[in-house]
């Protein structure tokens, strides 16, 4: 069994050989588009294998084998590119994971009452943020040890820190 996992988003043609920017969704994109590899547009059995991959100016620009013009590139912008992959495989660093292993996980507090569940992972520049429905409404919590100091997979779980006003613009007291 697999899981179907978004690894980037075609972009604009670049030249006229079939060159795409994409816009990696993926902590991987060395590991997801190495030459060789192959990518699926999402929605579709269609397979894409790629060429070349290599970073022009802050983008990342991919040669697909089955893209040959810029024509057959323009066809693609806004494309999803997935891949599947064995549910149970994990980063290499025991304490990285995949989005798609922390979406879903129930959301302790320190005292162990369920508070909500991680709905996704907004990634940005100085840290990720785990979004997080509350019942109430979302809160977003940065994916730090200090505020999240245990991730369990297995019992399907993650606890917060005790800090007043994590989950709430306002303090608790």
């Amino acid at each position: 069994m697999t899981v179907e996992v978004l690894v980037g988003v075609v972009g604009r043609a670049h030249g006229i050989r079939g060159d795409v920017a994409v816009e990696p969704r993926t902590d991987e994109p060395e590991v997801r588009f190495a030459a060789g590899r192959a990518v699926r547009i999402e929605g579709s059995p269609r397979r894409l294998t790629v060429v070349t991959a290599r970073d022009h100016s802050g983008r990342l620009l991919v040669r697909f084998d089955e893209v040959d013009d810029r024509n057959a590139a323009e066809a693609l912008r806004g494309v999803r590119l997935v891949v599947d992959v064995d549910p149970a495989d994990r980063p290499d660093r025991p304490e990285e994971y995949y989005d798609r292993q922390l979406v879903g996980l129930r959301v302790l507090d320190a005292g162990g009452s369920e508070v909500g569940r991680v709905t996704g992972v907004a990634h940005l520049p100085a840290q990720d943020l785990l979004e997080i429905d509350t019942g109430t409404g979302e809160a977003l919590v940065p994916f730090v040890t200090e505020l999240v100091p245990e991730v369990d997979l297995d019992q399907g779980l993650l606890r917060l820190a005790d800090v007043p006003g994590l989950l709430s613009d306002e303090d608790d007291d």
